[in-house]
């Protein structure tokens, strides 16, 4: 008994120890591999309750501004049907405001478009780390540049007009 009692005291040691040499950074980290994962596998819970209740995902379609309720509505059908979108991170950067409750990050992620990029704003909510904005955009090379804007060219007109008409 009083083996079993050590052993239980050295893992509760452990952990605390890991638990206070992990930094924020890492926190982070792992919370946003957490939020990818949770739509890969689909989990509109795990992934929504990862983000906070004012947050913004914006897309990779000029379109695409969503807040929070509006993104739930989007994507619920694609979670519903056991498949959502699959990120895996292939670098990340994450930079701590001084307070640290705060963070900003970018990151290259591999996806069914090829490599992507993605950024956002995190913030510290209860003690739990959260999503409150992120950025999707797909990584063009710069050779490319030309014949992507070609090939967009009609949609990009149509799509200015519509948003100089949205400005007061």
């Amino acid at each position: 008994m009083t083996r079993t009692v050590l052993f239980i005291f050295l893992g509760l040691l452990t952990t605390i120890g890991i638990a206070q040499n992990t930094s924020e950074k890492e926190i982070i980290d792992a919370m946003l591999v957490s939020w990818h994962k949770a739509a890969a596998d689909a989990d509109f819970d795990a992934y929504f309750g990862l983000m906070t209740n004012d947050a913004v995902f914006i897309g990779t379609d000029a379109t695409e501004n969503w807040q929070i309720s509006e993104f739930k509505s989007f994507s619920k059908p694609y979670f519903d049907k056991g498949k959502a979108w699959s990120f895996t991170t292939l670098e990340r950067n994450i930079y701590l405001d001084t307070n640290e409750d705060t963070a900003w990050f970018d990151e290259h992620l591999k996806t069914q478009m090829g490599i992507c990029r993605g950024s956002g704003v995190v913030k510290k909510e209860d003690g739990v780390w959260k999503v409150q904005h992120y950025v999707l955009s797909i990584a063009i090379p710069n050779e490319q540049v030309i014949k992507v804007t070609e090939m967009k060219e009609e949609w990009d007109r149509i799509q200015m007009g519509k948003m100089n008409k949205q400005q007061p």
